[in-house]
């Protein structure tokens, strides 16, 4: 039986779309308070040819637009890898109620690696964070997509 979510699997695919394109295979999602889907993305930095084209940032742009609010205050993140720091702070930004990821990223997180932004004094917005939602397939396709790249 699989438990991992569903706004969690659509990041997956999210991902594993981005790993066809050739992009980092890195998933996003934002639901809102009921669980319903505004926006999913996958990273698009090589195809759109910017660095901060992120699966997290794309995500929650898109969820800012569709519901014409730069502040997601009842809206929840489903992302496939840790946040970086970036993303982190643009999910503060946003206010995003919960943030829950897959994998960890011990080498370029922002969370719960690196600078743990939202446990900094000056971060002021923290959302809940919830961890390891589908991490074994997540980390598997990273993995498997720099290992062919190697």
């Amino acid at each position: 039986m699989n438990l991992t979510p569903p706004a969690m699997r659509l990041a997956l695919d999210e991902a594993r779309a981005a790993a066809d394109r050739g992009e980092v295979p890195v998933g996003a999602v934002v639901t809102d308070a009921a669980g319903e889907v505004i926006a999913a993305a996958g990273n698009r930095v090589i195809e759109l040819r910017d660095p901060t084209a992120h699966a997290e940032l794309l995500a929650i742009r898109a969820a800012s637009a569709r519901l014409g609010t730069e502040r997601l205050i009842d809206c929840d993140l489903f992302v496939t890898l840790e946040p970086c720091p970036m993303c982190a702070q643009a999910i503060a930004l946003a206010r995003l109620r919960r943030l829950y990821f897959a994998a960890d990223d011990a080498k370029g997180g922002g969370v719960h690696h690196g600078p743990r932004l939202f446990a900094q004094p000056t971060c002021h917005h923290r959302p809940e964070v919830y961890d390891g939602l589908g991490a074994e397939e997540a980390a598997r396709l990273l993995r498997d997509f720099f290992r062919d790249r190697r």
